[in-house]
């Protein structure tokens, strides 16, 4: 066995242990907070006794090799699933991605060579190939790329030497990937979605009717300021939205962007909603199996995003009434969103990790908004508040198991949920400038460990890093939690105050962070 240190805090060190299991494959990993004594002997934080036990848990019967297709701080954590279950792996990068933590702690060359360098994390052909070269037996996609992509994952799935996709089937992907087709799925069992047309509309009259029905209601209602949304049915990331409120004003942009449409995504279908203001957007975390096992990991909160609807700082639970004096039983509403979700996951048959994502207004009205077919970078926030076993449950290894066919092995009344998250997204980026992404070079990045924080990045802490300019300037995911709401805000106050990054760009000017804000925006959760 070999090992090396890497400092990560001014008093914790973090060391990883290469070493070989008893069928010959390379395992790493990674003890946080703990340091050597005399004898093999090393005191070590309760984060990594709780890793060590996982060992005498679910999943360490599997074999196989899963070629992790993604990046970052996404990679490290399917890594170090991975190793926990006793599964070899393989990763993947790109040049750019050279000088990444997931590119370090593997082996880029020679003998035991388990990292490989590819062209794009979005080329299929250099993913598969490097797949059927390694020996491997499942892709893991991560988030994003091709981790929500049913034809990818039909590929891999249908191919003549056919590989495990860990996600849930294609089918279900297909299906609920097109949030035109959830919301009818929702509709037809009853489960509320956002008021409006379920399907594209190419009729400028049928489209005007919708919208003078919309707005009607939301008068009846005595919503003030009421107006609907026009958005291209075929758009996507925010691309093609238009507000109407004056139905005077509708055919002019209906036309509008009805033409746009068809420039941009070569379909001028339109979808008419209801424009919703004052709202939570929430999030319900599921685990199914394909032995139709469904179990849930409660709520979080999402709503705190930057301009471009990117999450900033999530919490769980997703209400709490120590944040705000709600004008609804919240712990109502979450039940609701928890057994529609559940209902939703039920009727399609879905057998994997996914998210049910939601829109509740400030009286308490849930909307179903989409699902999303993956692992959530978010996913730890939930299971920082959930107990198994008296632990929190590794959802991405829960995942990884379920994929590769075992039972979930335990029903809900086997977790029990206590205590408040949070997940605090640190990027470099300027938040006063529309969170323009910041690029230069990182030159000491320390961030604090405790037993009540958890941090994931690919940053390496020994070494200069150069931020790529090709990925999102994410640095770091860092996961803190406490008895109460007030205690995880305190903790994670203090966390962001004790964390240390500097740097430069390429004209000298100090390295910009969102610290600041994520600090001032600590007391904006769960409140309207």
């Amino acid at each position: 066995m070999t090992s090396f240190t890497i400092k990560t805090s001014n008093y914790k060190l973090e060391k990883l242990f290469f070493f070989s299991n008893k069928a010959g494959k390379t395992i790493v990993t990674v003890h946080k907070g703990c340091a050597s004594g005399m004898a093999g002997k090393r005191s070590c934080s309760s984060e990594t006794i709780r890793n060590e036990e996982k060992s005498t848990q679910r999943g360490t019967g599997l074999d196989g090799k899963v070629l992790i297709a993604n990046r970052g701080e996404i990679a490290i954590r399917i890594m170090n699933a991975c190793a926990d279950l006793g599964l070899d792996y393989v990763v993947i990068y790109t040049d750019a991605d050279r000088d990444s933590e997931h590119v370090a702690r593997n082996i880029t060359g020679g003998a035991g060579q388990n990292a490989w360098r590819v062209t794009s994390y979005s080329d299929p052909n250099d993913i598969l190939a490097v797949a059927d070269h390694a020996g491997c037996s499942a892709i893991h996609p991560g988030y994003g790329f091709f981790a929500e992509d049913y034809r990818f994952a039909r590929r891999v799935t249908m191919r003549d030497r056919a590989l495990t996709f860990i996600g849930p089937n294609w089918e279900v992907i297909r299906e609920l990937g097109d949030k035109i087709n959830t919301k009818r799925v929702a509709r037809s069992l009853n489960i509320p979605t956002i008021p409006g047309s379920s399907a594209p509309i190419y009729n400028e009259m049928e489209a005007e009717e919708i919208a003078v029905s919309l707005l009607e209601d939301q008068t009846d209602k005595g919503i003030s300021d009421p107006s609907v949304l026009i958005k291209a049915a075929a758009g996507g990331g925010g691309m093609g939205i238009e507000e109407v409120k004056e139905i005077e004003q509708f055919r002019r942009i209906y036309r509008h962007l009805q033409n746009y449409a068809k420039r941009q995504f070569g379909d001028g279908g339109v979808l008419i909603e209801q424009c919703l203001r004052d709202y939570n957007h929430l999030e319900v975390q599921l685990l199914c199996s394909r032995h139709g096992e469904r179990i849930h990991f409660n709520s979080r909160n999402c709503t705190i995003q930057s301009a471009g609807r990117q999450k900033r700082v999530e919490a769980a639970p997703g209400f709490h009434g120590s944040c705000f004096a709600y004008d609804f039983d919240e712990q109502q509403v979450l039940d609701k969103i928890v057994d529609y979700s559940l209902k939703l996951a039920e009727h399609v048959n879905y057998d994997n990790i996914g998210t049910w994502e939601w829109i509740v207004t400030r009286s308490g009205e849930p909307y179903l908004l989409e699902v999303n077919t993956r692992i959530q970078v978010e996913n730890d926030v939930s299971a920082r508040i959930s107990y198994l076993d008296g632990r929190h449950p590794d959802l991405i290894r829960e995942q990884i198991r379920l994929a590769l066919g075992e039972k979930i092995g335990y029903d809900q009344s086997a977790v029990s949920f206590r205590g408040a998250a949070i997940e605090l997204r640190i990027v470099a980026e300027d938040t006063r400038r529309g969170f323009a992404p910041w690029i230069g070079t990182i030159t000491r990045f320390s961030i604090p460990r405790y037993d009540w924080s958890a941090a994931y990045t690919h940053v390496p802490a020994d070494r200069p890093y150069l931020i790529p300019s090709d990925f999102d300037p994410n640095l770091a995911l860092v996961l803190v939690w406490g008895e109460t709401m007030d205690e995880a805000k305190t903790r994670a106050a203090r966390f962001i105050d004790e964390t240390v990054i500097e740097g430069q760009d390429a004209a000298g000017s100090p390295i910009i962070t969102n610290l600041i804000y994520l600090k001032n925006n600590l007391d904006r959760l769960l409140a309207f």
